[in-house]
Parts: C-alpha cells; sequence; structure tokens
C-alpha cells in the first residue's frame, strides 16, 4: 500500500490512453506467476488475479494529461448515490465512513460524481457487499477510468494482461516481510500511494479478494485534519516549500530482488501544502514512503522538520481511522489527502488478496495561505 487544475471536456476526458508497453525480442524475458509457484494449482478465490511480473514489460515515461475532478460539480445531497435502503455509518468523527446497500457497479454517471465527493469529505469509504470481484477485470477498470488515467505500476505484480491493476498478494510464509521486520518493531509504513509522479491518484479502489478470518486490516490518516491541528505560525511557513518525492528507491529494491522495474524510476517537487480541487480543503501532502527532503533547507533542517511532520502524521490517532476487510469489500479512498498502511499481525497463514485500481489525479498545487482570525478579546 501515493504521490492549478486543468479541465477538459467530458468527452475527452473518456479517451485517456494508457501508453502501450515496450517489449524487448532480443531474448525471451523472464514471467514469474504466483500459480506457478504453487504448481499450477491454487486455493485462491479468484485465480485470473494472482499476481504475474514480466520482465519483458517495459513503459515510457508518464506525460501530463489534464484532468477533470468529477467530485467538483458533484450533488452534495447524494441522491444519486445514497440511494433509498443505503446506511451511511462514520468510523470515527473526522475520518471514514462505512456504507450497505449501494452496488457501486450499478452508479450512474451521477453517482460516480458524488462517490468522488463524498470520498473527498470522509476521505476513506468503505462499500460493503459489492460485486466488483466478480465482473471481468475488464469491466472493473472500466469504471475506475472515469475517475482518471489509469497509473501502472513500476514494480508491482499485476494478473496477466492487465497491468493497470496493482496487486497486493502474500500467501502463506513470506520471507521478503520476515526481512522487512528483521530490524523493526511494527509493520506499520504509512504512505500515500506512488508521490513521486507528476500527477500521483486521486480516487482510488482497492477491492478484497482473499483475506484472512481475522487481521490484515488497513489504516488510514486524515492528512486534512494532520493540517488543520498545526499553529497558525508553522501552517504559514510551511506553505509555499515544497518536497522531493522519490520513485528510485523503490525501483533498486525490486532490483535487487530480481523483481521487474517497468518504468525508469523518477523524482519530482510537489509543495508541503495541497488544495483538494472538489473540497478546497488544505492537506499536508508528505509520506514516509516517498517524501525525501524539503527543497531548500540544509540537511539537517530538513530532516528536523520532516521528521516532526511524519511523526505528528503516525501519531495522530484521533484522526485515524481503520478498515476492516470482509468479503466483497471495496474501499475508496482519496490519495490526495489521506496516507495508509497495511497491518500485517496475522500468522495464519492464510491468504491475503486484493486489487487496486489507481487513477491518476491533478498535479498537487496549493493555494494562498489564508490567516486565521485572532480570537476576540475580552473588553
Amino acid at each position: 500500500m501515493a504521490p492549478s487544475v486543468a479541465q477538459i471536456p467530458e468527452a475527452e476526458a473518456a479517451t485517456i490512453i494508457v501508453p502501450a508497453k515496450q517489449t524487448s525480442s532480443e531474448t525471451k524475458p523472464k514471467v514469474r506467476r504466483i500459480i506457478d509457484e504453487e504448481g499450477g494449482k491454487t486455493t485462491a478465490s479468484y485465480p485470473n488475479y494472482l499476481p504475474v511480473w514480466d520482465h519483458g514489460e517495459k513503459y515510457p515515461p508518464l506525460e501530463p494529461f489534464a484532468h477533470v475532478d468529477h467530485g467538483k460539480d458533484a450533488d452534495p445531497t447524494f441522491k444519486d448515490l445514497l440511494i433509498e435502503g443505503s446506511k451511511v455509518t462514520k468510523l470515527t468523527p473526522s475520518t471514514g465512513s462505512e456504507v450497505t446497500g449501494v452496488q457501486l457497479s450499478k452508479l450512474t454517471q451521477a453517482g460516480k460524481d458524488q462517490l468522488a465527493l463524498l470520498v473527498a469529505q470522509r476521505k476513506v469509504v468503505a462499500f460493503r457487499d459489492q460485486d466488483f470481484a466478480d465482473l471481468s477485470i475488464q469491466e472493473a477498470l472500466d469504471f475506475g477510468g472515469y475517475f482518471g488515467r489509469h497509473h501502472i505500476h513500476p514494480t508491482s505484480g499485476s494478473p496477466e494482461g492487465y497491468p493497470e491493476i496493482h496487486l497486493v498478494h502474500r500467501n502463506g510464509s513470506n520471507s521478503e516481510f520476515e526481512g522487512f521486520l528483521a530490524n523493526r518493531n511494527s509493520s506499520v509504513a504509512w504512505h500515500s500511494d506512488v508521490t513521486y509522479e507528476q500527477q500521483p491518484p486521486g480516487t482510488t479502489f482497492l477491492y478484497i479478494l482473499d483475506t484472512p478470518e481475522v487481521g490484515g486490516d488497513t489504516a488510514f490518516v486524515n492528512q486534512v485534519e494532520a493540517y488543520n491541528r498545526l499553529s497558525p505560525a508553522l501552517k504559514e511557513r510551511l506553505h509555499g516549500l515544497k518536497a522531493l518525492h522519490s520513485g528510485i528507491e523503490q525501483a533498486e529494491f525490486s532490483k535487487g530482488r530480481n523483481g521487474v522495474v517497468r518504468r525508469e524510476p523518477v523524482t519530482n517537487e510537489h509543495p508541503l501544502i495541497r488544495t483538494h480541487p472538489a473540497t478546497g480543503e488544505k492537506a499536508l501532502f508528505v509520506n514516509g514512503g516517498f517524501t525525501r527532503s524539503i527543497v531548500g533547507l540544509k540537511k539537517e533542517e530538513s530532516e528536523a522538520l520532516l521528521g516532526f511532520l511524519l511523526a505528528h502524521i503516525a501519531r495522530g490517532i484521533d484522526y485515524q481511522a481503520r478498515v476492516r476487510w470482509a468479503p466483497k469489500t471495496v474501499v475508496v479512498w482519496d490519495n490526495r489527502v489521506t496516507a495508509h498502511s497495511a497491518i500485517v499481525d496475522w500468522a495464519t497463514g492464510e491468504r491475503r488478496h486484493l486489487a487496486r485500481i489507481t487513477p491518476q489525479a491533478e498535479r498537487p498545487y496549493e493555494t494562498p495561505y489564508v490567516p486565521e482570525a485572532e480570537p476576540a478579546k475580552a473588553q
């Protein structure tokens, strides 16, 4: 489990093109398939979603595109989304909701627009009893593509023939995870997805395929509320600063495991404080996964300030929410204003298998800082 708004007409937005892969014909590329490693037979509920890593898949650099935020002009009454019979339960007062009685795959265009707005407002929303996993992969992608251009992850496994799907998969013992924990006390790793891209993801979809009976939850933190908790003086200082986000370390980690690197890694500078186009809210836009330094500050200054901000996000238990996975659950979050972490707390050997659809959004931008009004003094 990151990372000024351009607008284009609706008709043009529907024809977003994913870059074609480039393959080398010099030698037959190595292909790793989980189903082969499981002896050709698998207990996976959705074997068509088992990860494949094709070393022959190579993609050109991502080109900028004009993004339309569908939540910007959505009906705030949510009448096409929260239909009769639906139920909304807040996970916490500030962050996260759970919805039943709504079938995402059946939403109208207006319902999808309202979905984008609801998720922007609540930051993360879990939809129960969904048919997403039972759709064809292409149908799921067609749904997600409404919210932006599909991102193809540079190093993750994907279903064969569908590189736009990012897969999270762990089954049985996992030496990679054990190695990750060897020098750590916790599996928590707060991050927003692929924020090193020039246009990181926005409205993001993650749906469950197999899950342990207990454990494997995902935690989310509200970066808008994290910003709101800062003092006015610090908010004012942070505005105008940028941070460096890097995908180089992720690519090098994959290479070190003889994994794939589909696209050459990039770095990008993004504002420390970004503005959401639909809500106008300001949010901290730093994360421990990909933010490396604050531009223009000396090393010690950058490390101290960035360290404070990341610790502030991580310990904000009163603006975090924990989503428990259950069969047929789809979790939708706004990657622009949240960070998240998987909670790897089960040791039963059960499979945890999820698929992510990751539409890219606008290039991060900030609006000017407006000083907060001072409280009236007693006379």
